[in-house]
């Protein structure tokens, strides 16, 4: 930046030392462009302290974003994993993930494929699956999970 203003410094002077007119048309033609050029220093000036300002504010947001992340991500770690029951769909062989909470609920559910709408597991004792539920920990399954009731 300094750079910049003290090449326009240097102009001036040339202009200076030409001994040109300031009425003349090649005198003010010459002034003309040297007031354009200190006022793009000046502006570019401005833009240098502007985009410094601006650095500092957006490594200021990115370090309480990484904060902020590490808070949410820790808590996350701090709960319990979720348990996960994983069945295969008789009739289609869909992968079918459910909470295995449903298991333990006094209501009677029904587990549907969500690719073919086939009932893979009942909460009742008198249901039985052509595949029985595997119970997984901690692990999002590729299947969705559908409760009817």
């Amino acid at each position: 930046m300094e750079d910049l203003r003290s090449r326009v410094a240097y102009l001036q002077g040339l202009s200076a030392g030409m001994d040109l007119s300031p009425e003349s048309k090649e005198g003010r033609l010459l002034g003309g462009i040297i007031d354009v050029l200190n006022d793009f220093a000046d502006s570019f000036g401005r833009l240098e302290e502007a985009h410094g300002q601006l650095e500092d504010y957006l490594e200021s947001i990115d370090e309480d974003l990484y904060t902020l992340e590490d808070e949410i991500y820790d808590q996350d770690d701090d709960q319990e994993q979720a348990e996960y029951m994983e069945v295969k769909c008789p009739r289609c062989g869909e992968t079918v993930c459910f909470d295995a909470g449903i298991v333990e609920d006094d209501d009677v559910i029904e587990v549907t494929c969500p690719n073919c709408d086939e009932v893979v597991f009942i909460n009742d004792d008198r249901f039985e699956a052509a595949d029985e539920p595997e119970m997984l920990e901690g692990r999002a399954c590729g299947g969705e999970e559908e409760d009817d009731i």
